[in-house]
């Protein structure tokens, strides 16, 4: 990485079509060292492309930038020397041992003494007893393991996961997480995509992005209070009819069933509990203020810009 770079991603404008259709438009993004940074957004809102160009797997139509301060656009293979990239399918031999995966890893890498290499990274993701076992025999949380491990025995300074944790147990997501942590305290750089929000909760910053653009960014805090939601609790049997009718109300934009509650969401505070108010006092059910949750936020986002022909809402103004 070039001295005195005081952002390990600091990219502006990106874009990136595919034919006709702009899959990244004008997405801006910065990181900065030891930062883990969550990446939200639906299936198909450019995400994986996003990490693509900022790794220097696809060159952006247009924008600018550096990765590691490495110009985004000239100096892609540098970037690709220095990163780490976790794709959302698992690309190793399943025919192959764990440790002869890393074996062949580190001949990619050119990294030596290899033996040595391939032992310190096997004790490092806890695999030195698993490494005599076939990958394909391995479950989706040792898949996982095994694929962080071969991406960061080369020392990357930037790791870049695109939905490291789908159809892994939570048990296994809590460990990857753990380790994660553990990484960006030694200084790594991490950029996760992902539709958990327990886990974009665990991520430093997050930044939202929707059909190709950039809609929030900042902490959980900032993108909840930028998203200008409310939310109340109506303690009440969360039957059907009971939701519908409370999303009749002109205030009203979510009802979610939590338990034995409803969480009912809105844009206008005041008009909210005024409509709640009077249909709570009318049936004797009990309302409360209530905390808008991350997921909130996400469903929202989803409802505004439900598809690429829609267009997507007006950008929230980073933190």
């Amino acid at each position: 990485m070039n001295e005195g770079t005081a952002n390990v991603i600091d990219v502006s404008n990106l874009t990136k079509r595919f034919g006709a259709a702009v899959v990244v438009d004008h997405i801006s993004l910065k990181v900065a060292a030891g930062e883990i940074v969550g990446f939200l957004g639906p299936n198909g809102s450019g995400k994986t492309t996003t990490i693509r160009m900022i790794c220097g797997l696809l060159t952006p139509d247009a924008g600018e930038g550096t990765v590691l301060g490495y110009d985004v656009i000239r100096e892609s293979r540098r970037i690709k020397a220095e990163v780490g990239y976790m794709t959302q399918r698992f690309s190793f031999y399943e025919d192959l041992t764990i440790e002869e995966n890393l074996f062949f890893v580190a001949r990619l890498y050119d990294l030596g003494p290899r033996s040595e290499t391939v032992a310190r990274t096997l004790a490092e993701l806890g695999l030195t007893s698993r490494r005599h076992q076939l990958a394909g025999q391995l479950s989706g949380g040792w898949k996982q393991r095994l694929a962080l491990a071969a991406c960061i025995m080369h020392r990357p300074k930037l790791l870049l996961l695109d939905e490291p944790t789908a159809g892994v147990d939570p048990k296994a997501r809590r460990e990857f997480w753990d380790e994660i942590h553990r990484l960006a305290a030694d200084g790594l750089t991490v950029l996760v995509s992902t539709h958990y929000m327990d886990e974009a909760e665990r991520c430093h910053r997050i930044s939202y992005i929707s059909y190709g653009h950039m809609l929030a960014t900042g902490t959980v805090d900032e993108v909840v209070r930028q998203s200008g939601l409310h939310t109340f609790v109506v303690r009440a049997n969360p039957s059907a009819d009971l939701m519908n009718t409370l999303l009749g109300l002109d205030s009203v934009t979510q009802v979610a069933p939590f338990g034995a509650t409803l969480h009912v969401v809105g844009l206008d505070p005041i008009r909210l509990a005024e409509e709640l108010g009077s249909y709570a006092s009318l049936h004797g059910l009990a309302i409360e203020p209530g905390r808008t949750s991350l997921e909130d936020v996400f469903i929202h986002f989803m409802g505004a810009s439900n598809s690429p022909g829609n267009g997507a809402p007006k950008p929230a103004r980073a933190a």
